[in-house]
């Protein structure tokens, strides 16, 4: 028996080898996809999709308008990050077939909804809006991003990092304002120095204001054309731009 317990040991490990082997290959293998940013397409100004989110009466949705969509792409990934004042962040993603689209609309709440019911978030002035342009393979091609600021009751509207700033004539009660960059530009222009910025707002009056920007001329967009903003005084709130030599 002593002579054989060698065979018997090698035959064991050949066993438990064997059955190691075929538990790890059928085991299905978890796929990671790292997404290198490196090799993303560098978009020109006027191709770039003009983004804005606008406030509801009562602060707790953001409508996201997605225009002038112009890049070739299948799909379209949106992720609106925003921090609760705990410290925690919270998500509202999405994904969009492009197909035959130039314009996406969605309502993002800020909270939750189950059973037809809704929890509100309160206290949520931050946030990051992300859009991820993908091919027909799922391979991002295409990523923009930028910090929103969500504020009422006050006169001093600014974006996160307090580049561009819209000081209001009044304060307006019960409105809300988001400050955000818009990626693009509506219509055609130049060149640009700084922006573009948006101020949207959940009412729908007529909100004049003065403007502090990096130095250069100042343009608006009236809903039809670029009108320069003189002495910084603007009529009305909307996209924002500033370019030098023109």
């Amino acid at each position: 028996m002593k002579k054989f317990l060698p065979i018997i040991l090698l035959l064991l490990g050949v066993g438990v080898f064997i059955g190691v082997f075929l538990f790890i290959r059928g085991k299905p293998q978890e796929e990671i996809v790292v997404e290198n940013e490196k090799s993303l397409r560098d978009i020109p100004l006027d191709e770039r999709p003009i983004a804005s989110l606008t406030p509801s009466s009562d602060g707790y949705w953001l409508k996201l308008v997605i225009e002038k969509i112009v890049i070739e792409a299948d799909t379209m990934d949106y992720e609106l990050l925003y921090k609760l004042p705990d410290g925690r962040t919270q998500g509202v993603p999405g994904t969009i077939s492009l197909e035959g689209l130039e314009e996406i609309e969605r309502d993002l709440l800020l909270g939750s909804e189950s059973s037809g019911k809704f929890r509100y978030d309160e206290g949520v002035e931050n946030g990051t809006l992300t859009l991820r342009f993908r091919d027909e393979k799922g391979k991002l091609i295409v990523k923009f991003s930028t910090d929103f600021h969500l504020q009422s009751n006050t006169r001093a509207l600014s974006t996160v990092d307090a580049a561009f700033t819209y000081t209001l004539t009044k304060t307006p009660t019960g409105v809300f304002f988001v400050a955000m960059e818009t990626f693009g530009v509506p219509g055609s222009v130049n060149s640009i120095s700084s922006g573009p910025y948006g101020i949207f707002s959940s009412g729908s009056t007529t909100l004049s204001g003065s403007i502090q920007l990096d130095s250069g001329t100042i343009y608006r967009w009236t809903g039809s054309k670029w009108k320069e903003v003189v002495n910084g005084n603007s009529s009305d709130i909307g996209i924002f731009y500033t370019a030098i030599g023109q």
